[in-house]
């Protein structure tokens, strides 16, 4: 069930996910992804680094499963970069779902070339140290929002948004209805002006 709930919601628009959490649990409108194209969807694994550090990024690396979505609370920061095309390269190669950050990376083209799918708040020059070790798998404050470990990330092109693991079946299904409640309406009106004045006029 784990592994087909992953599935379905990365089928579903980020946009419809959030509605059926009536807009909670989105992280900041910043933190946005490199490629217009990445969608992501895995359990959080997730990682609290001082600012200006980086070694629990390493760290969760290489604890993580493949799969899981590395979420990191870098305090917003946007002065050092978190990772560069090198450590990306290194959860791409362990097979990890996707990286997520409220602050930055450097070395963007490299990344790119990679295509791992990593979603960000934009790109530095200045790298990170190493002296602090930070912590991994506890709960974090990411982009605004409240994450724990295990719980299930789903990002696009429209942002990130969290869904709990206490109710994530609730919370799919909600999704799935306002997915094709939005598709049938969206059909019912397309390219008839008609149909179109009196959705507008049933409005008020």
């Amino acid at each position: 069930m784990m592994t087909n709930i992953i599935s379905e919601f990365k089928e579903i628009p980020t946009t419809c996910i959030s509605d059926a959490m009536n807009g909670l649990n989105n992280l900041d409108s910043s933190v946005k992804p490199l490629k217009e194209n990445y969608k992501i969807a895995g359990r959080a694994f997730t990682v609290k680094i001082p600012v200006g550090e980086n070694l629990a990024v390493l760290i969760a690396i290489r604890e993580a499963k493949p799969g899981n979505i590395l979420v990191i609370d870098a305090k917003g920061d946007t002065y050092r970069a978190i990772a560069g095309d090198f450590i990306v390269g290194m959860a791409k190669t362990l097979e990890l779902g996707g990286i997520v950050v409220d602050g930055v990376i450097r070395d963007i083209m490299g990344i790119k070339q990679l295509d791992f799918p990593v979603f960000c708040k934009g790109t530095t020059v200045a790298a990170s140290s190493k002296h602090d070790q930070g912590e991994i798998n506890v709960p974090i404050s990411c982009g605004g929002t409240t994450i724990y470990p295990g719980d299930l990330i789903v990002g696009d092109v429209d942002g990130v948004v969290v869904i709990p693991q206490n109710n994530e079946e609730e919370i799919l299904r909600k999704s799935i209805d306002k997915f094709n409640k939005d598709q049938k309406r969206a059909e019912s009106i397309s390219g008839n002006p008609d149909k179109v004045r009196k959705y507008l006029a049933d409005l008020v």
